[in-house]
């Protein structure tokens, strides 16, 4: 929730532009208004399956809103964010990016677990995309959402990579697992993940009422975090009690089920950082609009307090003009250091997705070539989808650093002119699952005993008839032991040949499955991610392009205010106090503006 000084002093920043009548100034304050307008505080609670992800939400709002039972799984993400009165809506999106339709249903809370729950809706047969509970509990008023994910499976699973996608845009993660035992490989594999696109982590190790060796796991992830350089603090907590001592009201089940530091790190970590990040966004972009006011105000009063500098502050300020109009240009550095970077950035990735997705066809194709893929098919498409989630999500990862170490390039190459505050990117993508057809075994012949018997019998007919006549001419029957042996074993090789030509044809069938499913993911992804790195550009370009917009057209009034001033010596001295007065109001809210963003620095 936006703190009111921040908005009281954006408020006064937007009045000091129309007073000054400096429109251009105005369009980034009305953006950043409008930022604090969204009290949302999003935070994915994430985890293997059955590791008590749902009841740890239900724990922290009082209220059984997340279905919970031993063979309930989640299968929707749920978001619990505040309303005036308790309601549950389902959400279908369709379309991608800002193309997307949203279709939202109301349903009675008691019906929840019908449509997010494996067993309610197996798969997300469904398609929704998500399912948003409201409710009036006083932790949820700061602006505090809690979206409890389907259980990941590791960075591998197609969950997994659906959690992952939506990390950018979180403003922290609580990884969940168990007091049963220490963290996995994939647990902590995730975590590492999670940490390079969201790093404000917290982790919470549940049901501790059910394991007494609990302080036990919990030292061993501690360990385990250590050596991953994860740097995130574990908050043991029972939900069990902490659901029953809010019935009964008992102050010391409270205090042991955990529960009361787990909420000091959602307010004073989550959600107070939030604040924070409004607060020095705040200063910063109204300090940016006080030093365009206050540059053409000195300009001007220079110019009337002494006219012989005024000649050379007005070549200075042309000159400073010239500079700033530069960055405008197609061949500005900034420009050329954008446009390179996304072609070259799109051409990467690209790469990446397909020599990670082509390294999987070729270990599953080699899997196909030495197994029959009718006894293993099973075992191999969960291995499969899991292989291509986790290169989807791995790609998907390096995408989201290297936007951000580009839009971090463009800006030193503009900050040689200017002091300049980056956009916020909000990269989102990186999930195939529900839009690529799952891998399916393709229909074969069928080689039962009936087929066998046919077979067997063709062979064996030849091989019988071909010895039998040769034998006739050493005196022989045609009917005799040797060729009856030899029809014997022909119709076995017939049938051992026709078992093995059945097998190949399934395997290449099934390689040629796996071909299409390949270049499917890759098209899908692709597309992807071609969409949000030229978002990403049309976002840093129009950034910087508004940045040297409102630095020219400051420089220009100074300019303007220059040379009148050499024009005209009457009523001076007034206008000097006039000036003088103007300056001490801006100075005064760009010193607001500064003890805002210090205030911050500070804690």
């Amino acid at each position: 929730m936006a703190v009111p000084e921040t908005v009281e002093l954006v408020d006064i920043a937007l009045k000091a532009t129309t007073a000054y009548e400096r429109p251009d100034l105005a369009t980034r304050l009305q953006q950043t208004r409008a930022r604090l307008a969204d009290p949302n505080v999003r935070v994915l609670i994430v985890g293997e399956f059955k590791q008590g992800k749902s009841q740890l939400v239900n724990a922290l709002v009082n209220a059984t809103v997340c279905p919970v039972d031993d063979d309930i799984a989640t299968a929707v993400p749920t978001l619990v964010r505040h309303g005036d009165e308790t309601t549950v809506t389902l959400v279908r999106e369709s379309g991608p990016g800002a193309d997307a339709t949203s279709e939202r249903t109301s349903v009675p809370v008691e019906r929840l677990a019908e449509h997010v729950s494996e067993a309610g809706n197996p798969g997300n047969k469904a398609r929704l995309t998500r399912a948003e509970v409201t409710l009036p509990r006083k932790l949820l008023d700061s602006g505090l959402v809690l979206v409890d994910t389907p259980g990941v499976g590791g960075l591998g699973s197609a969950h997994g990579a659906a959690t992952m996608s939506a990390l950018p845009t979180a403003d922290a993660v609580v990884l969940v697992s168990d007091a049963s035992q220490e963290y996995s490989a994939p647990e902590l594999e995730f975590m590492r993940a999670a940490m390079r696109l969201c790093p404000n982590v917290g982790c919470v190790v549940t049901k501790t009422d059910l394991y007494p060796h609990w302080r036990r796991i919990v030292e061993l992830d501690e360990g385990h975090l250590r050596r991953a350089g994860i740097d995130a603090r574990i908050y043991p907590v029972s939900s069990a009690l902490r659901l029953h001592a809010a019935r009964t009201q008992d102050m010391d089940l409270i205090a042991e089920s955990g529960f009361q530091e787990l909420v000091g790190f959602l307010l004073r970590k989550v959600v107070a950082r939030a604040d924070d990040l409004d607060r020095t966004s705040v200063g910063q972009d109204v300090l940016i609009t006080c030093q365009s006011l206050s540059a053409t105000m000195r300009a001007e009063l220079i110019s009337q307090e002494d006219p012989e500098r005024a000649g050379r502050l007005a070549a200075d300020l042309e000159q400073a003009k010239t500079r700033v109009d530069a960055l405008r240009q197609r061949s500005a550095r900034w420009q050329t250091t954008l446009n390179d970077g996304i072609a070259d950035l799109i051409a990467d990735i690209d790469y990446d997705l397909r020599d990670r997705l082509r390294t999987v066809s070729r270990e599953g194709e080699q899997m196909l070539s030495d197994a029959d893929p009718a006894d293993i098919w099973e075992q191999f498409t969960e291995w499969f989808h899991r292989q291509v989630s986790q290169a989807v999500a791995a790609n998907f990862v390096w995408t989201t650093e290297r936007a951000r170490w580009l839009a971090e390039t463009v800006g030193e190459h503009f900050a040689e002119d200017v002091h300049v505050q980056l956009p916020d990117l909000r990269i989102t993508g990186g999930a195939v699952a529900g839009r690529v057809d799952p891998l399916e075994l393709p229909v074969g012949e069928s080689f039962g005993v009936g087929q066998k018997m046919f077979v067997g019998l063709r062979g064996g007919y030849g091989g019988l008839l071909m010895v039998g006549l040769a034998s006739t001419f050493a005196g022989f029957m045609l009917l005799n032991p040797v060729s009856l042996a030899a029809g014997a074993l022909f119709g076995a090789k017939t049938v051992r040949d026709e078992r093995k030509r059945l097998v190949q044809r399934r395997q290449a069938e099934a390689k040629s499955a796996v071909r299409r499913h390949i270049d499917e993911a890759t098209f899908q992804v692709g597309k992807d991610s071609r969409d949000n790195l030229r978002q990403i550009q049309r976002e840093l370009r129009d950034h910087f392009t508004t940045l040297a917009d409102e630095l020219s057209t400051a420089l220009a009034e100074s300019v303007t205010a220059a040379q009148t001033a050499l024009r005209s010596d009457t009523d001076r001295q007034k206008r000097i106090a006039d000036l003088n007065s103007e300056l001490e109001r801006v100075e005064a809210l760009a010193e607001r503006a500064r003890s805002l963003a210090g205030a911050v620095a500070s804690t």
